[in-house]
């Protein structure tokens, strides 16, 4: 898989210089300016921020929940449910290939990428947070932002988190310092503690029937199968003797027009001789047809009852894999975007089937309209993760990357649907979220990622200059979750912009 974000080479430049006969106090200082300045051809770059050294919380680290990466200060803090556990200063991209600030999540990891573009450049323990090449890689720091488009982190610091972070871990990246703070919501999603309980034991027992219901559907379908190939030769001789009747039927008419038409005694008998073959041969095959019909009824009857039957064992089987599906998907984090942009409500949940094209499948089939109100009022982009379980359900933290309504102001702003919260708040679990934001959803959301959300108030060198992700034809039957059974399909990316 591609990957864009390579080290940006500066050139060495070498000055000679005359060993000066005497050198003055003047001389030596700008000999020190000069040495001191940049390359004359390197790459402007933003004044250096104060240099964040690497760390790590004085306490036992839980798993890591959300990144955040602030550009401004040039650092990456990584938290788990109860603050930050590891930080480290990053290098982000130059200008022109801004690293943009957004929402992601991570969608693959790779111990040893190198990239196909870049001189086969080394980005070792790559998280990857979009298909068309931005990640967060160990690689060399400067100490100001100089990738083309990546988060480079110290490459001990990038094998240290490499194996503790998950798919689909959030990583946030922000213009300026943020953190999560303490929040609570009536908005926010509450869990019910008999439902979570419950649904191992359901998912369980859906997944049985699902399975049972796809060996019948089998069943059914090889015994209708059978059951038309032993009908086929009845069905043949029925329409032969069909096409026969009515061939003779046609024969009778015509002689019974000649009977009409004849002049003479001679002509009539001769008509009148071939109309009582032609109404013998009609009434022979009348015969024949009738008894054929009443010897085939029960084999043509037992046919189309198994077409029946197959069919509907299909359609039983179509819903009991959804509701399977749906089974396990309440035992993952739900991930839940609102975009005052669309007007929409979107979710997503990993299912953890592996892609051939890599990474992950991700359920995407809620998608409904949403309630803001002062729709065009700026609302600001606010993450809301649920970082553990608590007495009242589950305890959350609220992260804000721009401007705009404050975290609370934004979700009183929103009528969240009854019917999609009945569906996926009683099972909301640790690391399920709430992102509200001003921005659709971005071009590199797929079937393959969470949420891609960019703010478009800020620089996306590092995004918009790449191609995005190519359309990838697959094929899979996996109960109605985002693939219909047996449909291959190019999955298009969403385009908003």
């Amino acid at each position: 898989m591609t990957n864009r974000c390579t080290t940006a080479q500066s050139t060495k430049v070498v000055r000679r210089w005359a060993p000066p006969a005497i050198v003055t106090l003047a001389a030596t200082a700008a000999l020190t300016a000069l040495a001191a300045a940049p390359p004359a051809d390197a790459a402007p770059r933003q004044a250096r921020p104060e240099q964040t050294t690497e760390g790590a919380a004085p306490r036992e680290a839980g798993e890591p929940i959300m990144a955040i990466v602030s550009i401004k200060s040039q650092k990456v803090t990584i938290y788990d449910a109860d603050g930050w556990v590891l930080r480290a200063p990053v290098s982000s991209g130059t200008a022109g290939r801004e690293t943009p600030a957004g929402v992601f999540s991570v969608v693959e990891k790779d111990k040893d990428h190198r990239s196909s573009l870049y001189d086969d450049a080394w980005m070792p323990h790559m998280l990857r947070i979009t298909w068309n090449g931005l990640a967060l890689h160990g690689g060399p720091l400067p100490g100001y932002a100089a990738s083309h488009g990546c988060v480079r982190m110290p490459f001990g610091f990038a094998e240290k988190l490499f194996d503790k972070v998950r798919i689909g871990t959030r990583v946030i990246i922000s213009p300026s310092d943020a953190e999560p703070v303490e929040f609570s919501h009536p908005a926010l999603f509450v869990p019910k503690s008999e439902a979570i309980a419950a649904a191992p034991a359901r998912a369980e027992t859906l997944a049985r029937e699902a399975d049972e219901a796809t060996r019948l559907a089998q069943q059914a379908k090889i015994a209708a199968a059978l059951a038309v190939k032993e009908a086929a030769p009845l069905t043949a001789a029925l329409r032969k003797l069909e096409l026969a009747k009515t061939r003779a039927d046609a024969a009778l008419a015509v002689a019974e027009k000649a009977l009409a038409a004849a002049k003479t005694d001679q002509a009539k008998a001769r008509a009148e001789d071939q109309k009582q073959k032609a109404a013998a041969k009609v009434e022979e095959l009348q015969t024949q047809l009738d008894a054929a019909k009443a010897n085939a009824k029960s084999k043509l009857d037992a046919a189309a009852a198994a077409q029946d039957a197959a069919k509907a064992a299909e359609t039983k089987k179509a819903d009991a894999a959804k509701a399977a599906s749906e089974a396990k998907l309440a035992l993952e984090p739900v991930s839940v975007f609102i975009s005052r942009a669309t007007q929409k409500l979107y979710v997503r949940r990993n299912t953890h089937k592996p892609l051939p094209d890599g990474g992950e499948l991700f359920d995407a089939t809620i998608e409904v309209p949403v309630t803001i109100r002062n729709p065009d009022k700026p609302i600001g982009t606010h993450v809301f993760t649920a970082v553990a379980r608590s007495d009242a359900g589950l305890r959350w933290t609220a992260v804000t990357i721009d401007s705009g309504d404050v975290a609370k102001a934004a979700l009183d702003r929103i009528t969240l649907p009854q019917d999609v919260l009945d569906r996926i708040a009683p099972t909301a679990l640790p690391r399920s979220s709430l992102i509200v934001s001003d921005e659709p959803l971005h071009r590199e959301t797929n079937y393959r990622t969470e949420f891609v959300i960019a703010l478009n108030n800020q620089p996306q060198g590092g995004i918009v200059n790449r191609p995005r992700s190519p359309d990838i034809r697959v094929g899979f039957g996996w109960g109605g979750w985002g693939f219909n059974n047996n449909r291959s399909y190019y999955q298009r990316p969403q385009r908003w912009w």
